[in-house]
């Protein structure tokens, strides 16, 4: 397993043969500063010059309209490409033996146990930790155009679940189906995985192609993106005053709290099934956290996490396969952080979300992170809380000026993603059997 994740992303590598081109650092500094120029230009126009915005959002809005239109169009075949080739490996690691199926086990079930956490924690922080007053009220009112143009009514139960198999998988990627359209993907990787290697070789060639062009275009869009969230944020701030910096501070703390939650879980998780004492895993995984928050990779991380497992006697074969396995395919942190966007949005939207589509937000949430490559955190943004967005009817016209601020979030994903690496590599080595499959080798 040779090719890991750099947690810029908030979403598993392709594979080990994939050759996806690395993308341009997306120029996260101006992005920034973009935001904070658009926000308080209209600012100061709302309250110094309310007569010159007429003309300026004549600019901006259609700007930033055409910017945030150019990047949803890359998320479904990137999507697509990625889980294809995500899943095919994870299939491809499943057969390498009994250590992998048990990696493999405890990563979905923490993916899934976040997704299924942030279904509960998400709807409660906001309710204890409410909005500024009026601000989800007037930036939902600034983004009424795409609301009534992405969400529509909420299907039946019975409707909901034969929507599972699309009639026509071309019709359901053209409608943003998302979720057909992965759970389509998925089999189809499945199917690939069992096809012979020549054929197989092909698919994932072309998916390779498929994805790695699309990432080529969505680093030249990223690479604009100053330009696009400071036409975006000049149009919400002349439309909502000051509401739109509450906001945006009310999101980071929600979303970061969701991955505060998850970053904690690691901890009895390794005391209660990894068998450590709690003060010497605390101690041990210091030093990959204090790298991790400075390089914001699991994979420049990858060192510190194997010294910290042989302090806490975990065994090398498990430590050496585990956690390099974990560092592809794991973002512990991940469906967590990016369900919480996703209903973040919907709250924020004032979109109603029944117990159905919070369901089809869970599915997806819980599938995607096996299906990331090493990205820039901006574009995994877009790439992994994009599809769950639209799984739960979520206008994903906000992901753009998010897009902004996610370096705040993006350091409690990495911090958790390399304590969960090194607790779920302490549980696998304390799971019986390894003895027994070590001399069998």
């Amino acid at each position: 397993m040779n090719q890991a994740i750099n947690d810029t992303s908030s979403a598993g590598a392709a594979g080990s043969s994939s050759t996806l081109p690395e993308i341009t650092r997306v120029p996260t500094l101006w992005t920034f500063v973009g935001l904070i120029a658009g926000l308080g230009l209209g600012l100061l126009l709302t309250m110094r010059a309310p007569g010159a915005l007429a003309p300026v959002l004549a600019v901006a809005e259609p700007l930033g309209d055409m910017w945030l239109r150019a990047l949803r169009a890359t998320i479904i075949p990137l999507v697509v490409s990625l889980l294809f080739m995500g899943m095919v490996q994870t299939v491809a690691a499943a057969r390498a033996g009994a250590m992998a199926r048990r990696a493999l086990g405890w990563f979905y079930l923490v993916l899934a146990g976040g997704s299924a956490m942030a279904a509960f924690v998400v709807p409660a922080l906001l309710a204890l930790i409410p909005s500024p007053p009026g601000a989800a009220e007037a930036l939902r009112s600034s983004m009424s155009a795409a609301i009534s143009q992405e969400a529509g009514p909420l299907p039946g139960a019975g409707d909901f679940v034969a929507s599972f198999v699309p009639a026509n998988v071309f019709a359901a990627a053209a409608n943003d189906a998302i979720l057909p359209l992965l759970l389509f993907t998925a089999a189809f990787a499945v199917a690939a995985a069992r096809l012979g290697l020549r054929q197989r070789d092909s698919l994932l060639t072309f998916f390779e192609g498929v994805g790695g062009a699309t990432l080529i275009v969505v680093g030249w869009i990223l690479w604009t993106a100053p330009v696009g969230v400071f036409a975006l944020s000049f149009a919400v701030a002349a439309h909502t005053g000051a509401a739109a910096i509450g906001a945006l501070a009310h999101y980071v703390l929600i979303v970061t709290l969701t991955g505060t939650v998850m970053f904690l879980s690691a901890y009895p998780i390794a005391v209660l099934f990894g068998r450590q004492p709690l003060g010497a895993f605390a101690r041990a995984v210091i030093p990959a956290q204090a790298l991790a928050l400075s390089t914001q990779s699991s994979l420049a991380s990858l060192p510190a996490m194997l010294g910290a497992c042989r302090q806490l006697g975990i065994r090398d074969r498990a430590a050496e396969f585990t956690l390099p396995l974990a560092v592809a395919l794991f973002r512990g942190t991940g469906p967590a952080m990016n369900f919480a966007v996703a209903i973040y949005l919907a709250h924020w939207l004032g979109v109603p979300v029944d117990t159905w589509h919070m369901v089809a937000g869970f599915a997806v949430a819980s599938v995607m992170s096996f299906g990331a490559v090493s990205l820039p955190g901006a574009i995994s943004l877009v790439t992994s809380c994009g599809p769950i967005a639209l799984a739960m009817g979520v206008p994903v016209g906000p992901l753009a000026l998010l897009v902004a601020v996610e370096v705040l979030p993006d350091l409690m994903r990495t911090l958790g993603n390399v304590t969960l690496d090194v607790a779920v590599t302490a549980v696998v080595d304390a799971m019986p059997g390894l003895e027994d499959e070590q001399a069998s080798d």
